[in-house]
């Protein structure tokens, strides 16, 4: 029991600090406030999961719903279409305004608040949802995947697809099916899916950053032979 709960812990801080540190440098580096943003919750969800087991927090405390609320919100809209939107400025140099920010990421607190606070009436069909939502979120970054591939970033075309394909197992675990020995808090389970998580973050920054400057290449000499 000691192992698996430092293991977790381990995650969850692993995906606490992808999260701050790669959504910063969205912001940073690249002016992706989607991604970043988004980065920025993820991690700030990973902080509130982390206290609210190392106190013993139980289902009616309020880091439970607002966990619960972080939970929805990136699962309905946040790694899905947030996700899509940021990375379409690697792949078609897609710069969304300001009111597209504001509006994509309030969608995706509505969705949060609906998926969050409606979960037992919506069921099954709640989590069929989000696995539906994943699987359509897959296929753009089997896209993405293929662009790295492309232009020669075999490595991170690689870890895309790769770690693309470890987090649409863990979105289809997540409500239908219990990972034999669990306990039941699922510890297990989370120690996976922080992990996996975390090297999504971490990944896609990286393959972001390729994409983006093989594109950047591509223009430069394009520009030069317009000369």
């Amino acid at each position: 029991m000691a192992i698996t709960t430092a293991l977790y812990a381990l995650a969850d801080l692993f995906m606490i600090v992808a999260g701050f540190t790669y959504g910063w440098k969205f912001i940073r580096n690249y002016g992706n406030y989607l991604l970043g943003l988004e980065w920025i919750i993820v991690a700030s969800s990973g902080t509130n999961f982390l206290i609210f087991g190392l106190v013993g927090a139980t289902e009616t405390s309020p880091m439970y719903h607002i966990a619960f609320f972080f939970d929805a919100f990136s699962r309905s809209a946040g790694i899905t279409v947030i996700l899509v939107l940021g990375l379409l400025q690697a792949t078609h140099g897609f710069k969304p305004s300001l009111a597209t920010d504001v509006g994509v990421f309030g969608l995706a607190i509505a969705g949060g608040l609906v998926m969050s606070l409606f979960a037992d009436d919506l069921g099954v069909a709640g989590a069929v949802f989000y696995v539906v939502m994943n699987a359509l979120t897959t296929l753009f970054l089997f896209y993405f995947a293929w662009r790295l591939w492309h232009i020669g970033e075999r490595g991170h075309a690689v870890a895309v697809a790769g770690v693309s394909v470890a987090a649409a197992a863990i979105a289809g675990i997540y409500d239908f099916y219990r990972i034999p020995g669990d306990d039941d808090h699922h510890t297990i389970f989370y120690i996976l899916a922080l992990s996996t998580w975390a090297c999504q973050m971490v990944v896609y920054y990286y393959g972001f950053r390729a994409l983006q400057k093989g594109t950047d290449r591509v223009q430069a000499s394009v520009a030069k032979l317009a000369r």
